[in-house]
Parts: structure tokens; C-alpha cells; sequence
């Protein structure tokens, strides 16, 4: 299927019933947000773990009242951006991580075995 270059026609839209809200941005989305920066920032630092979580798990809520309210919440690029951060602050806490086991593993490697006596002792 082709379209013909130019203009799309936009769709007349009907009048609104009196009786529907207005749009408003969910306030979840500026939570997801939040809690995302915060992770992303705090993720090579062990602590962003916890804000991750929680912007991840407040995301799906926030998708959820969003879909269920028809369209009249609003924020879903904040979501996304929130929970991209959220994830970044995640695999950040993973990297450190696997940082932190491959160092200790190095320094046990290197450390000696049994005890150390000195060379004259049997």
C-alpha cells in the first residue's frame, strides 16, 4: 500500500461531551521520572537499586491507569524516559556488581594460602 506525497488530511473530530475530563498528566509519570533520574545517578553506586525498583514498579501502575482511563492521562514520554533511566541505573548496579565479585576474586587469588611462616621456621 502507497500513500500520495502531501499533507495527511486530518480526521474531523466530534464535540466533546460536557461531562469528560480534561486531559492532565499523571503525576505517576513525573514519580517514574524522578525515581529514574535518581537511579540512573546513584546505579554505580549501589544505591539506585532501590529507586529503580520502585520507578519500574510505579511505571506499570502508571500504564495501567493510563489505559484504563482512555486517554485522559497524559505523560507517556515521561514514563519512558523514566524508565529507561530506571533500567540504566539497573544494569549500572549489575556492572558494579560484577565489578566488585571480579576484584575480590582477583585479590583472593592473589592472597597466599595457610599460613605464612618465616623461612626459618618448619
Amino acid at each position: 500500500m502507497t500513500t500520495a506525497p502531501g499533507q495527511v488530511p486530518v480526521a474531523e473530530q466530534g464535540p466533546r461531551h460536557p461531562f469528560d475530563p480534561e486531559p492532565v498528566r499523571s503525576t505517576k509519570a513525573r514519580a517514574v521520572f524522578a525515581l529514574g533520574l535518581i537511579g540512573a545517578c546513584t546505579g554505580f553506586f549501589i544505591g539506585g537499586v532501590v529507586p529503580s525498583t520502585i520507578a519500574l514498579w510505579l511505571a506499570r501502575q502508571a500504564r495501567r491507569q493510563a489505559y484504563a482511563s482512555g486517554g485522559f492521562l497524559t505523560g507517556g514520554e515521561w514514563l519512558r524516559r523514566g524508565e529507561r533511566l530506571a533500567w540504566t541505573g539497573l544494569v549500572l548496579f549489575a556492572t558494579a556488581v560484577v565489578a566488585a565479585v571480579v576484584i575480590g576474586v582477583i585479590r583472593l587469588a592473589d592472597a597466599p594460602f595457610g599460613h605464612d611462616y618465616a623461612p626459618n621456621i618448619d
